[in-house]
């Protein structure tokens, strides 16, 4: 496969990336000229409904072409995301860009919602985005090159309506609600540095095997779902436009039109104030 130059020299960490949405966004970046580093749990498969692994992840980004390498990491544990980004800067002296995709959904009602489950969605859906974008944003602003954050979020964040069939619940919501409202703020600090912050849903259902997993949805549902290549191409283009103009933005897969990508640089957005 060709691979251009959009991304030529830049280093990007996708979260979350051993399959699924994450697998689409690394290899769609590879493609675009980055080298990626691969990084979840996932080292070996251990269940068949969880195919893929960070390295044959990288193994295949490699394969085609592109440059690739693969840290495990679980994303609940502080020096585990602290070892994967000083092993990154390792091997690469940089970092450009971030895409937190890492995500665990342990649905339930709340009334009787475990608290052991509560901290972990918390630790990994909030706290590691927030503590990744710590450890990666001092290097971006000291280069003064610019840089991007990209948040993958969910429509889980929306505001249900009372009666309307939940198939996530409340706790995963707030988690999601909570990572787009950091987005934005985090938008406004970083304009000053040229660095873009987004947040990215899909439109619907993707029937990624992490999705999948566990729980049963009905077969009307599945038929609608979404390609995983959708998000990783609206991905390609907010990680790669102007970030004076395209950043604070919460938004859907289909949003981000032909149209869009093409004339990315040139959309009159109002960005934020910057501080």
């Amino acid at each position: 496969m060709n691979i251009t130059s959009e991304l030529k020299g830049k280093v990007a960490i996708v979260t979350g990336s051993s399959r699924g949405i994450g697998e689409a966004i690394a290899r769609r970046l590879a493609l675009a000229g980055a080298r990626v580093v691969v990084t979840a749990r996932t080292i070996e498969v251990r269940d068949e409904r969880l195919p893929g692994t960070i390295n044959s992840v990288r193994d295949a980004i490699n394969e085609m072409g592109g440059e690739a390498i693969a840290i495990a990491c679980n994303m609940q544990k502080k020096v585990e995301r602290e070892a994967l980004v000083e092993q990154t800067l390792v091997a690469f002296g940089r970092v450009d860009v971030l895409v937190n995709n890492a995500a665990i959904l342990v649905p339930g009602p709340t009334i009787d919602y475990s608290e052991r489950y509560f901290d972990r969605m918390f630790e990994i859906l909030v706290k590691a985005p927030f503590h990744l974008c710590q450890l990666v944003l001092p290097g971006m602003i000291e280069r003064g090159e610019g840089g991007s954050i990209l948040n993958i979020s969910s429509s889980a964040a929306k505001h249900p309506k009372p009666g309307q069939t939940s198939y996530d619940g409340a706790v995963y919501g707030l988690n999601k609600a909570a990572i787009e409202r950091f987005t934005t703020g985090l938008a406004t600090e970083m304009f000053q540095h040229n660095i873009s912050v987004n947040a990215l849903s899909p439109d619907g259902f993707i029937a990624t095997p992490g999705q999948m997993f566990g729980r049963k949805y009905s077969q009307e549902l599945i038929d609608r779902a979404e390609p995983v290549e959708g998000i990783a191409e609206a991905a390609m283009t907010l990680v790669t436009g102007n970030p004076q103009k395209l950043t604070a933005g919460i938004r859907y897969t289909s949003d981000v039109t032909e149209e869009f990508k093409l004339n990315a640089a040139d959309i009159g957005m109002d960005p934020p104030v910057p501080n």
